[in-house]
């Protein structure tokens, strides 16, 4: 029986997904497939290529700022009655140039070099349709997405976290591509066609808004809305859906990433008898 794993989008907090990754392993879960959106596609993509949890988290502490552009994200933030000016979004090639040599101390200068079944969503803005950047194309192919395998690990890590208002879209060739999460938060359906027989999907859910919510808290709800329909189309396909708290933790807040891993590790060892249950292990 092969076990897969569904990573959300989620900003800085998508380090809670290591956490999640390396409570598993503790409990000998073992990880079949895995996929991941935006800053889970970040999570997904180092753990397949082979970097331990652990490292995965040390890594994010390391890169934060080149990864989120801290000096370059948008200066614009509205909360209500308050409002400043933008000066610019960040490009996300940091995210690229990081990725791609991550991938290569590993031996990996392509996705269709990975061994672990991966998958990433990103949206093509231009064609308003699902791409998936995987090294592995299912045997049952549909019309609601399309996949490629031809590209490197940060070019796809970029494009599934172009998330708007925050990094400029990402052009791969006739594509322009934004966060996957405006059509597929959570890949559980695309982790399941790549052989996976139960599918642990982790998500989590946008802080609600109020006067103190700046420009990022209310474009990440709606995203959130946007997406919700879709996204729960996908969770119904998952097994157990682990949905992890992490206390108003802003998209883009690098200070509390040891605590957004804390978040996804003590979520995973809560709920431990219930996975193991509805995974059956």
């Amino acid at each position: 029986m092969k076990i897969g794993v569904a990573l959300s989008g989620g900003g800085i907090r998508g380090i809670a997904h290591a956490g999640v990754l390396q409570a598993l392993i503790e409990q000998n879960i073992p990880i079949d497939v895995i996929g991941g959106t935006s800053a889970g596609s970040m999570v997904a993509s180092l753990y397949a290529v082979g970097y331990p949890p652990c490292v995965i988290c040390e890594l994010f502490k390391r890169y934060a700022k080149d990864i989120v552009g801290v000096n370059n994200i948008p200066h614009f933030y509205y909360s209500f009655g308050k409002k400043q000016k933008m000066t610019g979004l960040h490009n996300g090639e940091s995210i690229e140039k990081i990725y791609d040599r991550l991938a290569k101390i590993k031996g990996v200068t392509s996705l269709n070099q990975v061994k672990m079944p991966l998958v990433i969503p990103t949206v093509d803005i231009m064609r308003a349709k699902e791409y998936i950047f995987t090294n592995y194309i299912p045997q049952q192919v549909t019309d609601r997405s399309q996949y490629i395998q031809d590209i490197s690990i940060g070019k796809a890590v970029r494009a599934s976290s172009s998330f708007p208002a925050v990094f400029s879209p990402c052009y791969v060739e006739n594509h322009v591509f934004m966060d996957g999460g405006a059509l597929d938060n959570v890949p559980v359906y695309e982790v399941r066609k790549q052989g996976a027989d139960k599918v642990l999907a982790v998500k989590f859910d946008a802080d609600k808004i109020d006067e103190n919510s700046n420009l990022m808290d209310i474009v990440m709800k709606t995203i959130d809305i946007m997406g919700s329909k879709i996204a729960e189309e996908n969770l119904e396909m998952s097994d157990y859906i682990l949905n992890v708290y992490t206390d108003k933790v802003g998209l883009l807040d690098i200070q509390k990433l040891d605590k957004c891993y804390q978040y996804g590790y003590q979520s995973v060892m809560s709920n431990i008898e219930k996975i193991k249950e509805a995974l059956q292990y």
